[in-house]
């Protein structure tokens, strides 16, 4: 894996020096942008509308636009002095609960690894998250944007969750036909409950798909063997009238075997691993 950061992670006078790496990668299906007639790749240029000349990377400076048309520009010294030696430091100032945290407020999930002259003190701070069951909350910039982080321990790793900050969760007040003291009938809350209960279990996330990945590589496929391209039909999409029925449809349909479950879920498996073979 490739090292994205090198910093180090403090609690009061305690210092971790740590190596961040992504803890998770994009699997989207790469997709290029194709000239229709030819079926060649369409090239991007970074041109001037001004001067009509193609622009170097040396030559571009990032700027704000404060009115129409008029900007404050900073080059890349700028920036770097603006994020100042901090920007080296993920400071926790406070440690929380894990349930106080809303999940609204993650964004991406980084690894942190010890340096080497950092084992002992990344592993104290491990075994204090762990016995604790705590979560730090600090500061942190990476790449000249700073945000919120919570440090916490993934299967006996340190990680640092970014979040979002405050300031920047829309209120939910901003959302048209939020319901006011609308009223619950008692038997429609307990089917409701009831089957919430049928459909809990433990959170495995190998045994859910990304359904339309598995469609697309399909069609690859297909495309490539010089097949056409089989879609499924839209399904057909009815409007519920009663709620009463939905709801006794839904816990009717609920009435499968565990067997059955199993067999499913060891295809769905099965099937995802034949399409990583193919991919």
């Amino acid at each position: 894996m490739q090292t994205i950061w090198k910093g180090a992670v403090s609690f009061g006078l305690v210092n971790v020096p740590v190596k961040m790496f992504l803890a998770t990668h994009d699997h989207d299906i790469p997709m290029r942008l194709l000239h229709k007639e030819y079926n060649v790749p369409i090239h991007y240029s970074r041109t001037c509308p001004k001067c009509e000349t193609e622009v170097s990377w040396k030559d571009i400076v990032k700027g704000y636009e404060y009115e129409e048309g008029h900007f404050v520009t900073f080059d890349k010294e700028e920036l770097e002095k603006l994020a100042s030696e901090s920007s080296r430091e993920i400071k926790i100032s406070d440690f929380v609960e894990l349930a106080d945290i809303d999940p609204i407020y993650y964004q991406k999930t980084y690894y942190l690894a010890p340096e080497e002259t950092g084992k002992h003190a990344y592993t104290l701070l491990v075994k204090a998250l762990q016995e604790t069951s705590k979560v730090g909350i600090a500061n942190v910039t990476i790449r000249h944007k700073s945000s919120l982080a919570a440090i916490r321990v993934i299967d006996g790793v340190l990680s640092m969750s970014t979040m979002s900050y405050g300031e920047e969760i829309r209120d939910k007040n901003q959302l048209p036909n939020l319901p006011e003291k609308q009223k619950v009938e008692k038997r429609e809350l307990d089917m409701a409950k009831m089957l919430i209960d049928q459909l809990s279990t433990d959170f495995d996330p190998d045994q859910y798909e990304d359904a339309y990945r598995e469609r697309l590589l399909d069609a690859i496929e297909d495309k490539v063997e010089g097949r056409e391209v089989k879609l499924a039909p839209d399904e057909e999409v009815t409007s519920v009238l009663d709620l009463m029925d939905a709801l006794q449809a839904s816990l009717k349909d609920l009435k499968s075997t565990p067997s059955d479950k199993a067999a499913k879920k060891t295809a769905k498996k099965s099937n995802t691993k034949r399409k990583k073979t193919g991919a």
